[in-house]
């Protein structure tokens, strides 16, 4: 014999407040004879009656304590229904984002505080990461979101462009390249330079070293540091001179300028893994990617509308 279902619950308990199949019928929207059989398959299942008939309806001992805990469970199995379409339309649930340190000085803030700002109810972890690092993540199923500098990774991650950026040098103010508001890199050839390791972003530490092998040089990489703030820090205290994105002169420091390097970029770009963006994470990326101006996109995941430009 068939369990109790949910349905035949919520029939029951509209008999036991109502104590009236005709009002009980009307208020669960079906005809009374097939909602009077539905309460017989269920003292049927449970194999006790729960109901007298007569021309008063009122329930028995066991009809009480079942409607007490049938309640209960209905009300349990709406939160849990109410909980999923939730999760399902983005308005709870997580999302976790990844982002190296120098993302972090693009408009990625501006874009989790809007976020934030729509989605008040999803449990928002950002967090900061190498470049290296946010793939094995992903790939890991520890983020939902990824910013990765000068690395587009393939199946079964997807990317989108999120935002390219100018390339800037960083020299002390004292240089004598330092006058000039942009300059070529090629004049940079006999300069010592402060690179960060390559392990922490290989992508983007092989694109540098690239774009002066382009210029006609390698670069002499006399010491490598970890953060950013310390490459200026450095470079200030005349150890030599660097490269970075743009978003780096953020940082301000007496002794120290930045200088444009013409016709130089890098890309930053936002991975998940496909076939498994959640609702949380397909809302992050309708507002940031609109809101960077960037020039390419891959194509969207599943149920992702982009809006029109």
């Amino acid at each position: 014999m068939d369990s109790p279902n949910l349905r035949q619950l919520r029939y029951f308990l509209a008999v036991a407040e109502e104590l009236h199949f005709g009002r009980a019928a009307e208020r669960a929207g079906i005809a009374q004879p097939p909602l009077t059989q539905q309460i017989q398959k269920l003292e049927r299942a449970l194999g006790c009656q729960l109901l007298v008939r007569g021309r008063k309806t009122h329930l028995t001992e066991a009809g009480s304590a079942f409607a007490a805990d049938a309640r209960r469970l209905v009300e349990q199995a709406d939160r849990v229904f109410d909980r999923t379409r939730r999760v399902a339309r983005g308005e709870i649930g997580q999302l976790r984002v990844g982002g190296p340190p120098s993302v972090m000085l693009t408009a990625l803030p501006d874009t989790v505080r809007h976020y934030r700002q729509r989605h008040p109810n999803v449990a928002f972890t950002l967090r900061e990461m190498a470049t290296s690092k946010i793939e094995e993540a992903l790939l890991a199923r520890e983020l939902d979101l990824g910013f990765l500098r000068e690395s587009k990774p393939g199946r079964p991650l997807q990317s989108a462009l999120f935002l390219r950026e100018r390339l800037v040098a960083i020299l002390p103010a004292t240089h004598r390249l330092a006058s000039a508001p942009s300059l070529a890199l090629k004049k940079m050839r006999a300069e010592p330079f402060v690179f960060f390791p390559p392990h922490l972003g290989p992508a983007f530490h092989q694109h540098l070293v690239q774009a002066c092998v382009t210029a006609g040089f390698s670069p002499n990489v006399v010491q490598e540091v970890a953060q950013w703030q310390t490459v200026v820090s450095f470079v200030a205290a005349g150890m030599g001179v660097s490269l970075a994105p743009e978003c780096v002169s953020k940082f301000r420091r007496p002794g120290v300028v930045y200088r444009t390097l013409p016709h130089l970029e890098t890309n930053v770009y936002v991975s998940w893994r496909a076939e498994e963006l959640s609702q949380a994470a397909s809302d992050f990326l309708k507002i940031a990617l609109p809101a960077t101006g960037a020039t390419a996109r891959s194509p969207g995941p599943p149920n992702w509308r982009q809006p029109p430009r």
